[in-house]
């Protein structure tokens, strides 16, 4: 068995891994600015915008709900269950439907996936340092764990549950709260369209 990496390095790789993803965030808050949505047929723009904002809601939702599971216990013991059943990152596939919800926002579905792209590429890099610390801290129990579960995409066929589970409120609520900061996008992009319609801001792309 591998030597299992000190607590600090799987805190320091989280802590960079937010870092990166404010930097993806400026950097599409900045496509707000400049970009502008092209209608590709008149209920266009709003189709996206509406089924972002199911998907932030989606993304709040979720996350908060794997956080009952592995609240606190992340490094410390193996969680199989409940969402941890269906893939080994669960709250991660929530993010990523949030982060398009987030890029959504501007009405263009091209954004969307380009955001949704780039999370999915900075928690890919995460998760293989996560996956190489848990590893060494966890043992065989999580090594079978990798080899039954899927990385990001559910498998509903894999889903176990218990009867009952040590919840920690104070964990899910800074979850939720943390979950709100995706619902930004929407006085963002709102912003960016009525700088866009005073002609205070161009726009100097129009995509799809």
């Amino acid at each position: 068995m591998p030597a299992s990496p000190p607590p600090s390095a799987l805190h320091n790789t989280q802590l960079r891994r937010r870092g990166v993803l404010v930097g993806v965030a400026v950097l599409i808050i900045a496509a707000f600015g400049l970009v502008g949505s092209r209608e590709v047929t008149p209920w266009w723009p709003a189709a996206v915008i509406g089924a972002g904002l199911a998907a932030i809601l989606i993304c709040i939702l979720g996350r908060c709900w794997c956080t009952l599971f592995i609240g606190g216990r992340k490094s410390m013991q193996l969680v199989d269950i409940g969402p941890y059943s269906l893939c080994r990152n669960p709250l991660y596939f929530f993010s990523f439907i949030g982060a398009f919800g987030f890029g959504a926002q501007i009405g263009s579905l091209t954004v969307a996936l380009v955001t949704t792209l780039l999370v999915v590429i900075v928690f890919f890099v995460t998760v293989k340092k996560e996956e190489a610390f848990l590893t060494g801290a966890l043992g065989e129990p999580y090594l079978a764990y990798l080899g039954r579960t899927p990385r990001f995409i559910p498998n509903p066929a894999l889903w176990r549950t218990v009867e009952t589970l040590e919840v920690r409120p104070r964990l899910v609520t800074m979850t939720f709260v943390d979950g709100l900061l995706f619902l930004l996008g929407v006085p963002l992009a709102l912003g960016a369209a009525w700088l866009h319609e005073t002609g205070a801001l161009p726009v100097l792309i129009t995509l799809p």
